[in-house]
């Protein structure tokens, strides 16, 4: 397994600003807030209650830093990145017998203002016809590096982030096609000295076709990981970022991806990254358009491919590789719901006030009454969480599953 570097110790800087989730919430008068993922109470202390009056935070002082930087961590805020102007930037172009879509992914970064004088490195993976990759790169300027056999994605773009001389490196798969600014809002991230990797949304890419397979990717594709931005780790709502499209900072990907992995080196990459410190970072408002599967054929192929990964990521990350993770009560209630029957629709309903009473009386506080309905809203909100994570499961190519 590769290793990555310990992430600085700096501070978020001055003018740096956070804003809370729409979906986190303020509880007993102002004293906690309500959010994140997993689903978490943090209380306040008084001077973090003066620091946080409105919904907004920005950074001044050590203080407000800190605690910055603790909402950000439980995901209860997310930053408000500045789009850079300009940035110190190489784009890294991992290709494999796909001229055409590496014509046109390479003609929507030059038509693209922000990234028409960036350099771009296409790594071809042993293509068997390495001259037409060549001439399609050298039409728009790019530098060719080529793998006589391949070595898969992970080397390619390791080998891509070697060559790069830039601070920040961009990895663009070639049948992906970036929107219109997209590198400034994903690089106004990285004024946060912990900020490893920041992802953009990855949308269906619009085609004539309009079989099922491109509707049911558009509707809810793998590689897209929602309309909200977000903190990835392990055992979150986002869980990871693809490598179709990612910004990395340089520095902090160590030797990069593992070479040895022809599968999920992404998962495994933002895991260590992690694990290590870094931070990682989904940001919906930066979108690059996917060519997603058109036939079944290739739909089931990709998905079968993709589903040979979980073993190795557990192998190295153990139990972090679970899709599902859910409580016994949650379990109960949700097998007891889908049966669709009255008394069993109620006894869902007892199970989950069980817990609210067990919830309420572990948040009790000395000499005040256990608050049951701040229970009851994180016991509904927990389970409604968990039924959308297992419905989505359904079709997931991962299938380990933890209780």
């Amino acid at each position: 397994m590769t290793s990555v570097p310990a992430p600085p110790p700096d501070r978020l800087p001055d003018g740096f600003a956070v804003r809370l989730d729409p979906r986190t919430r303020r509880r007993d008068g102002g004293t906690a807030l309500l959010g994140g993922s997993p689903l978490r109470l943090l209380r306040l202390l008084p001077r973090a209650r003066d620091l946080l009056r409105g919904d907004r935070l920005v950074v001044g002082d050590a203080a407000t830093a800190a605690l910055a930087a603790r909402l950000l961590d439980a995901g209860l805020a997310h930053p408000e990145p500045v789009a850079a102007a300009s940035a110190d930037l190489t784009v890294v172009v991992p290709v494999k017998d796909r001229p055409a879509e590496l014509d046109r992914l390479l003609g929507a970064l030059r038509a693209d203002r922000a990234t028409a004088a960036v350099p771009v490195v296409v790594v071809d993976d042993g293509s068997a016809d390495p001259a037409a990759v060549c001439a399609t790169a050298g039409r728009h300027g790019a530098r060719v590096l080529r793998h006589d056999v391949s070595r898969g994605p992970a080397a390619a773009r390791n080998a891509g982030l070697a060559a790069a001389g830039t601070d920040l490196v961009a990895f663009l798969d070639s049948d992906c096609v970036p929107r219109p600014g997209w590198s400034g809002v994903l690089a106004g991230h990285t004024a946060d000295p912990r900020l490893a990797l920041v992802a953009p949304r990855i949308t269906a890419l619009e085609s004539a076709a309009g079989g099922w397979v491109e509707r049911y990717e558009a509707a809810v594709s793998a590689l897209d990981m929602g309309r909200h931005p977000a903190r990835v780790a392990a055992g979150t709502a986002v869980s990871y970022v693809p490598s179709a499209a990612l910004l990395a900072r340089r520095g902090a990907l160590g030797t990069g991806f593992d070479e040895s992995m022809r599968v999920a080196e992404d998962v495994d990459l933002v895991w260590r990254l992690t694990v290590a410190g870094w931070r990682v970072r989904y940001e919906p408002a930066a979108a690059v358009a996917h060519e997603h599967p058109a036939t079944t054929r290739e739909w089931l192929r990709r998905r079968a491919f993709y589903g040979t990964g979980a073993a190795q990521l557990a192998a190295r990350h153990g139990a972090a590789v679970a899709p599902v993770v859910v409580s016994p009560s949650t379990a109960a209630a949700c097998a007891l719901l889908l049966s669709g029957r009255r008394p069993a629709v109620l006894a869902a309903g007892g199970v989950l006030a069980v817990t609210a009473g067990r919830l309420a009386r572990r948040l009790a506080r000395p000499g005040q009454r256990a608050p049951a309905g701040l229970a009851a809203v994180l016991v509904l909100r927990g389970s409604a969480a968990a039924g959308r994570t297992l419905a989505r499961s359904a079709t997931r190519h991962h299938w380990p599953l933890k209780s």
